[in-house]
């Protein structure tokens, strides 16, 4: 039997120059990422947000009874509250409330699924919540569950102020732990010179589904069993960062790495909490900055995710963007040409996903070419390491070498000279 979804009120202010319509359409699909029912949706046209009560006292007034008459068990504000605005709040409305950052929070807490993701989650939650005790204390006396209360962050919240900051303290020393552990990783990556491709993009971009294409290319179906990544179509469906190996046309490998999904209005408590993750960007060779080209609010997303890729690199990554779901267009005359910096495919589909690896190997190794070799007896290693480790064609052993075509990458040509 399918469990009940929680019924939600969500709120929000419309200021001058603001897009408070789309950002409500993201609310709704972060409160059903969360497994809640949106029952209505109230927007307010004001100057500015009120700093006891965010929207005007009278208007909590009307929200308070339309939340009644709707039954809603939560309302959610669709900005930060502070710990005397959700107190305020709370002594009008006779409803669970919370606010923006406590939904994402949730979501973060049901998705994590690695201890390092669950200890960021829950550092997150205790570090926005630590400020906020005296304002939550009505939520906190309420029964039950519901959305803003999963994960390790609910562990008896009410607790001292002090034990609150032990846990934080406990969790910043595990999570450094478990940094020294990505950072030695890291270095044993570039000591064995494998570059690395980053992922990034705003959440439910496809940037999953992109890595298992991109897998498919060079695995079998058994060996695929253990390396595919969780795909679903939902907000935030996936958390942990992935890493997976694969060999690019020339024959070279590189390691892609599935990052989170950026949102608007990303809680400064989880870019804090997952710096350690994030800043793994800093380490890659090329970032493919992925955009879902059906997505109505396509530039406000692509900004929101350019700034934080500049926020974490200072720009000193060379990004390339990708436009995925091509195969969702309705106009068969879109022309899809790509540029030096510009890409177009379907993950999905499997659509160009072979003329990006293309575009990669070129951007990362530079030239290669196809040559016809003989190696000599003398210095079959050569051979041996391009029948590993390049793609090889046409072999014949003959008494006094070996005959083969392989790809050569133009920076190792020298290697191989006097033999082509």
């Amino acid at each position: 039997m399918e469990k009940e979804r929680e019924k939600c009120l969500i709120v929000g202010i419309q200021l001058s120059g603001s897009d408070e319509e789309n950002d409500m359409e993201e609310l709704t699909q972060l409160v059903e990422a969360a497994e809640g029912e949106v029952l209505g949706c109230v927007i307010q046209n004001r100057h500015s947000i009120d700093n006891r009560f965010y929207l005007g006292q009278g208007k909590l007034e009307e929200i308070s009874n339309y939340a009644k008459e709707l039954d809603a068990e939560t309302v959610i504000f669709n900005d930060e509250l502070s710990g005397s605005q959700l107190k305020n709040i709370e002594d009008i409305i006779d409803a669970r409330v919370i606010d923006r950052t406590t939904l994402i929070l949730d979501i973060f807490a049901r998705r994590a699924l690695t201890n390092e993701g669950k200890l960021q989650v829950e550092l997150a939650q205790l570090k926005y919540k630590l400020p906020r005790l005296s304002g939550m204390r009505k939520d906190l006396s309420r029964q039950g569950g519901g959305i803003g209360t999963k994960g390790p962050g609910e562990k008896k919240i009410e607790t001292d102020r002090r034990h609150i900051v032990s846990r934080i303290q406990d969790i910043e020393a595990q999570i450094e732990k478990i940094e020294q552990v990505r950072d030695t990783k890291r270095k044993k990556r570039m000591k064995d010179e494998i570059p690395v491709v980053s992922i990034v993009g705003y959440t439910n971009a496809g940037k999953s589904t992109l890595l298992n294409a991109l897998i498919e290319t060079c695995y079998t179906d058994e060996e695929l069993e253990n390396k595919k990544v969780f795909v679903r179509d939902m907000l935030f469906a996936t958390l942990d960062t992935e890493h997976r190996r694969v060999r690019l046309p020339g024959g070279r490998y590189v390691i892609f790495s599935d990052t989170v999904g950026f949102i608007k209005k990303l809680p400064t408590q989880i870019v804090k909490a997952f710096k350690g993750t994030l800043e793994e960007l800093k380490y890659a060779n090329l970032i493919l900055h992925l955009i879902d080209i059906n997505d109505e609010n396509l530039e406000l997303h692509k900004q929101t995710t350019l700034d934080l890729i500049s926020q974490i690199t200072d720009n000193e990554i060379p990004v390339v963007t990708v436009y995925n779901k091509i195969d969702k267009i309705d106009n068969s005359n879109v022309s899809f040409m790509p540029n030096e910096n510009t890409l177009y495919i379907s993950a999905t589909q499997k659509n160009n996903v072979n003329s990006l690896l293309e575009y990669i190997d070129n951007k990362i190794n530079g030239e290669k070419n196809k040559y016809s070799l003989k190696i000599p007896n003398s210095d079959l290693k050569l051979f041996y390491y391009l029948y590993e480790n390049r793609f090889t064609d046409n072999v014949e052993y003959e008494a006094d070498g070996v005959k083969l075509e392989a790809i050569i990458y133009e920076d190792e040509r020298y290697k191989y000279e006097a033999y082509i």
